[in-house]
């Protein structure tokens, strides 16, 4: 799919997502290597949790009809994903039972406005699977991603303390 949704200052880029494959689990660790990008979310992992990590995904697109998708640009360049995904129960923490929206993006993509096209993109995409809210978690610090939630119309539910109790978080929410 792919969309090519305007903003009132300037175009967006075109976007396509797609249902992840073995080989984005190695573009996925490539662009996620950089400390800048993975700075919000515990730092670089290795390969093989991406491997897992597609797999579930491919898992949650069969059995939902979307996932956190890979994001390519219109060249066909892998750039992150986003996408949506139950949050996962295993979790301690977090809104157990919610549909999670989320973006990860190599730095190469931020400030072009690739994280709001997509996520409009997701949007369109929960609501015809009859998806009826999403929320998206965001470290209080991370403000591109509170902004990216904030221009999608989401509204601040709650903030929380993190696990490990030195950071923040702020749960944004969107019904449709």
């Amino acid at each position: 799919m792919t969309t090519s949704p305007t903003s009132s200052t300037r175009p967006l880029p075109a976007v396509q997502l797609r249902v992840p494959t073995d080989e984005d689990a190695h573009a996925w660790h490539h662009v996620f290597a950089d400390p800048a990008v993975m700075e919000f979310l515990g730092g670089p992992a290795e390969l093989s949790a991406y491997e897992e990590f597609t797999a579930r995904q491919r898992m949650h697109d069969a059995q939902l009809g979307y996932c956190l998708w890979t994001l390519l640009d219109d060249d066909g360049e892998v750039l992150g994903f986003t996408g949506a995904q139950p949050w996962p129960a295993e979790k301690a923490w977090g809104p157990v039972g919610e549909i999670e929206i989320g973006w990860r993006l190599a730095r190469s993509a931020w400030g072009k406005g690739y994280a709001y096209a997509a996520a409009l993109a997701t949007l369109e995409r929960v609501r015809a699977a009859g998806v009826p809210r999403v929320v998206a978690m965001i470290d209080e610090a991370n403000v591109r991603s509170s902004a990216v939630a904030e221009r999608l119309g989401m509204t601040l539910e709650d903030t929380f303390p993190l696990p490990g109790g030195t950071r923040r978080g702020r749960r944004y929410a969107l019904t449709f």
